[in-house]
């Protein structure tokens, strides 16, 4: 026999080449159904498909502790066992209580797959509020009047109306919506929308300011300068583009539907969805065109919502003559970020109980790794004895403890993130998306810092006292 091949005939050897090759087979599985989920969902929805991916990931994450079981079975069986260096000593212990260290690296990688699949999508309105591309378009504040503004906020006669100053006003645009009352459709109302408001804006405006990023786009339409589609004509179809959240969610739809609405003359109208905002200050809103909005909504009269740019330094005395100035049209100004910060709480909340639950699986793996170790150790002792007896230091045994149990604590951290990384893609990829890394990459490495703390407390504890004793016991 060679040297550490622990056989008794042939019949075990067997035993653990059939365990071998059974995780070999759900490694391999999992790894092939992630590839064609992976393959269908890139050429159905051109890698947006955030389902598909993390079935895939969910796959990977299987995939990956069915080959850590073959790998487990494998390292028993290693020829590289005759001659190992320390670390490989105690890697290569991980192996004696298969079962036990299988169990601890599903548990760490389920629960590291939870925190950073589910962390991906909580979402920041603060981080990035400044940029175009974000949330918030890169306005400072949004405004909604009780009555109808007819006077244009950005003429100086519009502005001397209202008793405002260039002073005042400096650095200070609008971009000013037409508003068609309708039903609430962002993620505040928890029913299906029929006929959600409908704005009408100038989409020249927008295009040039490369506002908010763009989720989707319908098939066959142009991707450059999408807030041009509002001006496309599509035979009696009147192009609208609204949030992504609202349109898959509120309304139960997807960009390229339509929806039928009633003009101010009882006229049935379509309206098709071109093309979806990712998490906007727009949710609940639809917009289309100033020109086709006031060709079927005659009666709505001025503007009711504003879109405000204005610099960082003056908002809160910007904020405070507007206030004043038009108050009785009953202007209410609310900062883009918090705007957006609302709205992104309802997600947050749902997403944070998810991470609790991840977050407790990890605390239980983290913990349960200490555990692992002590009775690991303890159940050890006299072959620690022997070795000790035999001329290895304290501190060499310690290495060898700690590197067996810290390769199961990188394992189960390994393949749960490679498996989230994989399941949030689509989410990461996406423009304006704002994935809190920093704080993921902070969770993940207190988890690690965790696991090794339980891992070396519990090596001291199991190695303290006179190993000698477990010795002349054996």
């Amino acid at each position: 026999l060679k040297p550490g091949l622990q056989t008794h005939g042939c019949r075990p050897s067997h035993a653990l080449l059939g365990k071998s090759n059974h995780g070999l087979k759900f490694g391999w599985g999992g790894l092939i159904f992630a590839l064609i989920i992976l393959i269908l969902a890139v050429f159905r929805q051109g890698a947006t498909g955030v389902g598909e991916f993390f079935g895939a990931g969910a796959m990977l994450l299987i995939s990956g502790l069915g080959f850590a079981a073959a790998l487990l079975a494998a390292l028993t069986l290693s020829e590289a066992a005759a001659r190992p260096n320390l670390t490989g000593m105690g890697v290569r212990n991980a192996t004696r209580r298969r079962k036990r260290s299988l169990a601890t690296i599903g548990l760490l990688a389920s629960g590291s797959f939870m925190i950073v699949a589910v962390g991906v999508f909580r979402l920041d309105s603060e981080g990035e509020a400044q940029k175009r591309s974000s949330g918030t378009g890169g306005f400072a504040l949004i405004g909604e009047s009780t009555l109808p503004i007819v006077h244009d906020l950005n003429a100086e006669d519009g502005r001397q109306f209202f008793g405002l100053s260039s002073n005042e006003l400096a650095g200070v645009e609008f971009v000013a919506l037409r508003v068609r009352d309708g039903e609430e459709a962002s993620c505040l109302n928890l029913n299906r929308a029929q006929k959600p408001r409908l704005l009408g804006v100038q989409p020249e405006l927008l295009n040039q300011r490369n506002a908010f990023a763009f989720a989707a786009i319908a098939k066959g339409l142009p991707k450059e300068h999408p807030w041009l589609l509002l001006k496309s004509q599509d035979g009696d179809t009147v192009p609208a583009i609204g949030d992504q959240a609202s349109i898959q969610w509120a309304l139960g739809k997807k960009v390229g539907d339509t929806l039928e609405y009633t003009d101010d003359r009882g006229q049935s109208i379509k309206l098709r969805l071109v093309a979806s905002v990712a998490n906007s200050i727009l949710q609940g809103n639809l917009l289309i065109a100033e020109e086709e909005f006031l060709a079927r909504f005659e009666r709505e009269s001025g503007y009711r919502m504003f879109l405000v740019d204005a610099p960082s330094n003056t908002l809160e005395k910007v904020s405070a003559s507007l206030g004043r100035a038009l108050r009785d049209v009953g202007l209410e100004l609310t900062p883009a970020a918090r705007r957006l910060a609302a709205f992104n709480a309802v997600q947050n909340t749902y997403l944070s109980t998810f991470q609790v639950l991840g977050g407790l699986g990890l605390l239980l793996g983290s913990v349960g790794l200490g555990v692992v170790v002590l009775r690991n150790v303890m159940e050890r002792r006299g072959e620690l004895a022997l070795l000790l007896a035999v001329g290895f230091r304290p501190r060499v045994l310690r290495w060898v403890v700690m590197s067996e149990h810290g390769a199961l604590l990188l394992s189960g951290l390994g393949i749960g993130l490679a498996a989230a990384l994989v399941a949030v893609l689509p989410t990461v990829l996406l423009a304006g998306s704002g994935v809190p890394f920093a704080s993921l990459a902070l969770m993940l490495a207190a988890v690690l810092a965790s696991g090794i703390f339980w891992t070396w407390l519990a090596t001291f504890l199991a190695l303290r006292g006179r190993l000698l004793d477990a010795l002349r016991a054996e």
